[in-house]
């Protein structure tokens, strides 16, 4: 089906019969380029059996091409009222494909609604004032391996630089890198111009694919979650005084027990060092 439209209206009319300027209190830049939405949908792999759950649709761009690939079923969560008559239209124009949910992905249990469905994963075009927030949360859910494939997700540029990135790439590797790529395998598709969107913001955007690894490297995510926001959040200072935020006397006894050099600093630590200091914490808050 790949490069097909569907006979609905083009999406600029669309925007302009209901009325819907992108806001930008919501993080909004619509993507009318068919090219583009088409790619992205391609990105999230065979749909013909998947279940796709899409945050922040706006007025169905990139939900009008997962249909038009071939998704089994769209769930799309939408906070903006206005555009739910646009949605609306494409659930009319594809019947039983495409569940509209009316609300903020933050609240949502997208777990829940993906249910039993499997292979289910996300595609979206984040709103780009609660990308990172979203992200984190979908990384760290439990259990692990989680319910879905794959997230096909769009970023800034400067965002998907911070989850791709390794220690080799100071200024970008930090807390995020390190919670991506502990839990799943990263990396960059492609970029897309700010001049694709309506209205066009001032960066590059890119789109990132994470999937997830079978395996992570054993260590709970709540307590990498602690130690990663410690160090990162004195990224400048050394681990021995950075890590005094999770207890004064802890610090060098858990960096002992991990093997990690005290003078370092974080973006020096790469992933294994971090899950070793996670699993010391653990050890060291558990301990009589």
């Amino acid at each position: 089906m790949s490069g097909e439209t569907d006979d609905l209206p083009p999406l600029r009319e669309i925007v302009a019969a209901f009325g819907l300027d992108a806001k930008k209190s919501l993080g909004q830049n619509f993507l009318f380029d068919l090219n583009l939405t088409g790619r992205i949908a391609r990105a999230a792999g065979p749909q013909d059996a998947a279940l796709i759950l899409e945050v922040g649709p706006g007025p169905g761009g990139l939900t009008r091409a997962l249909l038009t690939e071939g998704a089994r079923k769209v769930i799309a969560i939408e906070r903006d009222e206005r555009c739910l008559p646009a949605l609306r239209q494409i659930a009319d124009h594809y019947p039983g494909r495409l569940e509209i949910i009316a609300g903020d992905a933050l609240g949502a249990d997208v777990a829940a609604l993906a249910g039993d469905a499997r292979p289910a994963r996300i595609c979206a075009n984040l709103p780009y004032n609660v990308a990172t927030a979203l992200l984190t949360r979908w990384i760290e859910s439990e259990p692990w391996p989680p319910w879905f494939d794959r997230l096909i997700l769009m970023f800034q540029r400067e965002v998907a630089e911070r989850i791709v990135a390794t220690p080799a790439q100071r200024a970008a590797y930090g807390r995020l890198a390190v919670l991506c790529n502990w839990r799943c395998e990263t990396r960059i598709l492609f970029d897309v111009s700010p001049s694709a969107f309506t209205p066009p913001p001032k960066v590059t955007s890119s789109v990132v694919e994470l999937r997830p690894r079978a395996a992570p490297l054993a260590c709970e995510a709540r307590l990498l979650s602690l130690v990663t926001q410690a160090a990162f959040g004195q990224r400048r200072k050394m681990l021995r005084q950075s890590l005094k935020s999770l207890g004064a006397d802890d610090a060098a006894a858990i960096l002992a027990a991990a093997g990690v050099d005290p003078t370092a600093r974080a973006e020096e630590i790469d992933i294994e060092g971090f899950a070793a200091l996670a699993r010391a914490l653990g050890e060291r808050r558990l301990a009589p």
